[in-house]
């Protein structure tokens, strides 16, 4: 039986994935896998990841504070605060801060366990620092394509810098 939680707004593990933060809210074995909660505040013009895809989960991103941008396949979206954007499995996508300001989203990953990758990732030091190597294992364990060649034309077609400063 899940157990009833309050998480504060500064509660939980958080790290840097080496363009954007995350602070895991609610994890899988907290919600019996159906889903795990992760909070990712972001730095101005921050790209978050290359263009990827993942192949077991769904992504949902509601938008705290700032603007958030989204390549969803052919797709560019732009989300505000209060609204949600959906990136489901095996679409190609990215997101990033089309602002000035830092943003900060809320991700809900279902089911559950691809937050284990976020944690992972922090431990290798983020995708800017981790071995490649290494960093291709990881993709591997959790079925997940990333077209790192896709991160020049990101960073000049929508203004945005990866890797991106640590937000605050």
């Amino acid at each position: 039986m899940d157990m009833p939680k309050v998480v504060g707004p500064n509660d939980g593990k958080s790290g840097f994935l080496g363009s954007i933060g995350a602070r895991f809210r609610i994890d899988g074995s907290e919600a019996t896998n159906r889903f795990s909660l992760v909070e990712h505040p972001m730095s101005a013009h921050a790209l978050a990841a290359p263009l990827h895809k993942h192949a077991r989960e769904d992504e949902y991103s509601y938008i705290l504070e700032g603007s958030i941008g989204a390549l969803l396949g052919e797709n560019v979206i732009i989300g505000k605060p209060g609204d949600l954007i959906f990136k489901p499995r095996n679409q190609w996508h990215t997101f990033w801060n089309t602002g000035d300001r830092p943003a900060r989203i809320l991700e809900i990953i279902s089911p559950a366990g691809f937050e284990k990758f976020f944690q992972e990732l922090i431990d290798l030091g983020g995708a800017a620092k981790a071995p490649l190597q290494a960093l291709t294992r990881l993709c591997s364990r959790y079925e997940l394509d990333i077209d790192f060649d896709s991160i020049p034309g990101l960073v000049e077609r929508f203004g945005v810098r990866f890797p991106a400063d640590e937000p605050v």
